[in-house]
């Protein structure tokens, strides 16, 4: 089985975070980038070979990740390898949807000559095991195999919906509808057989070039053609993390020491590419409550509940509450950051005031300056 990690969305719910950034790179949970979960959960499941397809601002996402050697994959196969956008014969660049994506890249995806495909995405929070799914795949005799999260019913019409027999067989799909059937919402991911996805794709671009996206064009395609369609339930924590709101909330969780999602567990590690720090210093004048400060940073002043990621400094007389702090952010003194994100290298001047609510996030861009600082 081939991994493929769609990476290349431009997260433009993510505002300010994701100018300069593809949404897959965003910073997550003080020592994380968002990607990091998909490729840590390829490594744990076996799958050794994997390509990203980016598009948006690849630069951050192509250093992050390189050959997948802090993910163990380098070592276990081929590795990972980046794809971009490029310019065909019939003069097409971007990707005009997730299965144009995956045609665009048959080339690539024919050197390995899989029997499947796993097709994932590179911007949700989550441990999950490919290869329990490719054994229910094989065991279903599925053409294709959806991962679907039950949701709350009055969640169920914001997401693509999976209607299912009594064998778990798809039936039919619901694309956001308004009164769903179930509540069985696609997570994005899907097992393939590769052969038979090639020859629809194939076939798609060499006449009505109709098959763009998969939720929309190729699901519906397979279930009018009687394609073996499979759900398979995941009941595992899982986080869209596309939005600020979203993302707040996800990192707010990650705190909780009894969060599903387990990071400590050594038997499914999350692994990242994490630069040689100093260990973090905490002035005379520093309290911490409830928060996680990791190496690289500098505080003098207070922290509850909140995320400190690499090479941050608060200063003294400044308090920081239920807030996420990304990387080399520079926050000076009696500053007050409440219900917020602040980006990766933003810079907060003294007697700044950055201050949300519950439900509704205050953000301070990727490298955005708010007042000055005083010089060290």
């Amino acid at each position: 089985m081939l991994g493929i990690i769609l990476a290349g969305g431009q997260g433009t719910r993510l505002g300010k975070l994701t100018k300069t950034t593809a949404k897959p790179s965003v910073p997550f949970g003080g020592r994380y980038r968002i990607i990091d979960f998909t490729l840590s959960n390829l490594a744990n499941s076996g799958v050794n070979t994997a390509g990203v397809i980016t598009q948006y601002q690849p630069l951050e996402l192509n250093r992050h990740i390189q050959n997948g050697a802090s993910w163990g994959l380098n070592e276990r196969g081929a590795g990972v390898t980046i794809l971009q956008p490029y310019a065909s014969s019939e003069g097409e660049k971007f990707f005009e949807g997730t299965a144009h994506a995956i045609y665009q890249n048959i080339a690539y995806i024919d050197s390995y000559n899989p029997q499947y495909l796993l097709i994932l995405s590179g911007d949700h929070i989550y441990k999950m095991d490919y290869q329990a799914m490719l054994d229910y795949h094989k065991a279903k005799k599925a053409s294709l195999t959806v991962a679907v999260m039950p949701v709350a019913k009055d969640e169920a019409k914001r997401f693509g919906i999976m209607n299912t027999d009594d064998t778990d067989r798809i039936i039919e799909f619901e694309e956001k509808p308004a009164k769903p059937k179930s509540n069985l919402a696609s997570m994005g991911i899907y097992i393939f057989n590769w052969p038979t996805l090639k020859q629809y794709l194939t076939e798609s671009y060499a006449t009505d070039g109709a098959m763009e996206d998969f939720g929309h064009d190729v699901i519906p395609a397979y279930l009018t053609h009687n394609e073996a369609s499979y759900a398979y339930a995941f009941r595992g924590y899982w986080k869209d993390v596309g939005t600020i709101q979203s993302l707040w909330e996800a990192n707010m969780e990650f705190l909780n020491p009894n969060n599903p999602l387990n990071i400590g567990n050594r038997n499914w590690r999350i692994f990242s590419q994490n630069e040689a720090l100093p260990p973090m210093f905490l002035t005379k004048t520093a309290k911490v409550s409830g928060s996680m400060i990791v190496d690289g940073c500098y505080v003098a002043g207070a922290i509850e509940h909140s995320i400190l990621s690499q090479n941050v400094k608060i200063g003294e007389g400044s308090v920081i509450k239920d807030s996420m702090i990304m990387p080399n952010a520079v926050i000076g003194k009696n500053v007050t950051v409440d219900h917020a994100i602040v980006g990766e290298n933003a810079i907060i001047g003294d007697n700044g005031k950055v201050v949300g609510k519950p439900n509704e996030i205050s953000v301070v861009g990727y490298g955005e300056v708010l007042g000055r600082t005083e010089k060290e």
